[in-house]
């Protein structure tokens, strides 16, 4: 069966760009494990101001709009809401930080971003502040598994999805050829697991463990992202999720009690009653983090046939939108990719 393009992997990275590529009239077939990937765990979160510094994401002014238009389309097409728009409150935690909070309120290039600032000792949101908190503004989450799941729904309706494991020995290059599918590029999408491709392994990945618990309680909660060193997200009156725990160099997705001691330890220096919750959900993945911090898009140096998308860490909600485009467009118009990986050619293929 020839196809334009082969993607493997159904993460929100393949998903996205896999919608992209249709939309633009390319015939695309998703190939996926069906196993949990990293995607369907991660709470979503959209935020451009992070660190403890309060630096706005460089990009964000262009990846933003992008990303909000991609997820109305979608909630269009599909009959629901996946993107939630809600405030953040990002908890101080030193004079210095409040500090730099003021001075942020008074750059114009943060004025989208950031809302009010209470001074320290001023509760907020019926929460104490003994450092002040900042409300910052054009932040939300992604329904990421709702999304998914519609995603291959409608893959699959259009017999463009297949549930299969993807086995590197039984790719032909000359043609190319995967099974009986034909396609005139194959797209690895896989997430951390790219790190054992026989073709991109070279890439400086740099895969980190993040673990992720869902609480049942009876404390209402703010209608507000909460930001106090680990997020909280209010699912709704009695149900929350809070994360997420960092950790390089794990190789499993199995959630541990130190993950689970890190997130409740946490919590309760936030709210002792918020610690004594139930505890109903625990789930671990691997985020495919990179080495410098950058995504990785791009053509295998003697095997152009073959793409990668992929490495986008922590920030996919926000960024894939955009790079899914852009990505779209190198493809299908040769354009030049953005973030590369050619900029590691050098170390691995070198001319």
């Amino acid at each position: 069966m020839p196809v334009d393009f082969l993607i493997i992997g159904q993460g929100l990275a393949g998903s996205l760009l896999a919608w992209e590529l249709i939309q633009r009239g390319s015939s695309v077939l998703v190939v996926d494990n069906g196993q949990e990937n990293a995607s369907q765990i991660a709470a979503g979160l959209i935020n451009p101001v992070t660190g403890l510094r309060l630096v706005k994401s460089t990009e964000a002014d262009t990846l933003l709009p992008v990303a909000k238009h991609c997820y109305q389309q979608l909630a269009s097409v599909f009959g629901q809401t996946f993107y939630i728009e809600k405030p953040m409150l990002r908890l101080l935690h030193s004079p210095a930080q409040y500090q730099q909070a003021e001075k942020r309120l008074r750059d114009s290039a943060y004025q989208a971003y950031l809302a009010s600032l209470y001074p320290p000792n001023t509760p907020a949101y019926g929460l104490g502040n003994p450092d002040g908190a900042v409300l910052q503004q054009q932040t939300g989450y992604l329904l990421t598994r709702p999304l998914l799941a519609c995603l291959r729904a409608f893959l699959l309706a259009q017999n463009r999805y297949r549930q299969a494991a993807f086995h590197p020995d039984d790719l032909h290059l000359n043609p190319l050829r995967w099974q009986d599918i034909k396609p005139k590029r194959l797209i690895f999408c896989e997430g951390y697991h790219a790190q054992h491709n026989p073709w991109f392994s070279w890439l400086p990945f740099q895969p980190a463990k993040g673990e992720i618990l869902t609480l049942a309680h009876h404390q209402p909660l703010p209608d507000a992202l909460l930001n106090y060193g680990h997020w909280l997200l209010p699912l709704n009156n009695q149900h929350s999720r809070i994360g997420a725990t960092f950790t390089h160099n794990a190789t499993d997705t199995e959630p541990t009690a130190q993950g689970r001691q890190q997130l409740l330890a946490g919590l309760a220096a936030l709210s002792a009653d918020l610690a004594q919750a139930e505890l109903t959900a625990h789930h671990a993945n691997i985020r495919p983090c990179t080495l410098d911090k950058q995504p990785f898009l791009g053509y295998h140096p003697q095997h152009p046939q073959l793409a990668i998308f992929n490495g986008f860490g922590a920030k996919g909600s926000l960024q894939i939108p955009w790079y899914s485009q852009r990505f779209a467009d190198s493809l299908l118009n040769n354009t030049p990719a953005p973030c590369a990986i050619s900029r590691h050619y050098a170390a691995h293929y070198p001319a």
